[in-house]
């Protein structure tokens, strides 16, 4: 299995291809327009991290209408869709530092952020982040209820009730 040799003499003389530099450029101060770049690109890296934030709530109307699919009963689909509900905030809450690493802000002059996965970085992208887990969590807590698998009436907790002695008795 060999194949055709390469001779580099063949390709060494070639011309360069059009718009190739052979010469190398110096390493300057960074110029206006890299700085806008950069400014742009930070405002960008906030856009997303403000639709990262927002996301939990914009998949709520189409698992609003999974949970309306589902019907009211308690089987097998609609204990799935319930049990996605609850247990993702919880997945979603539990790596929010490092799901919004990638968005941290860089400071201008250094290359990467102290501290990308700090609690403190992107705080209020975070809180609204929280919020709107906690809606989906919402969600699928009053998808239990009505299903009936929250105790929420009286006769939920008979169990745990005491009975008084009965009037019967109590005048003996």
């Amino acid at each position: 299995m060999s194949g055709p040799s390469v001779d580099p003499a063949k390709w060494r003389h070639l011309p360069p291809p059009p718009g190739f530099s052979n010469t190398l450029t110096k390493a300057s101060a960074p110029s206006k327009a890299s700085s806008s770049v950069a400014a742009n690109y930070e405002k960008l890296k906030d856009k997303r991290a403000w639709d990262f934030a927002i996301s939990p709530v914009k998949s709520l109307p189409m698992q609003a209408f999974m949970l309306y699919m589902s019907g009211g009963g308690v089987q097998i689909f609609s204990m799935g869709t319930v049990f996605m509900l609850l247990v993702s905030p919880f997945k979603n809450l539990a790596g929010v530092n490092t799901a919004f690493a990638q968005f941290a802000p860089v400071p201008a002059g250094k290359k990467v952020a102290p501290s990308p996965t700090a609690l403190s970085t992107l705080a209020l992208q975070k809180f609204v982040y929280f919020l709107c887990n906690l809606l989906t969590l919402a969600l699928g807590l009053w998808k239990c209820r009505q299903m009936g698998l929250l105790p929420t009436g009286t006769g939920d907790w008979l169990a745990f009730e005491t009975r008084g002695q009965p009037p019967e008795f109590a005048l003996f």
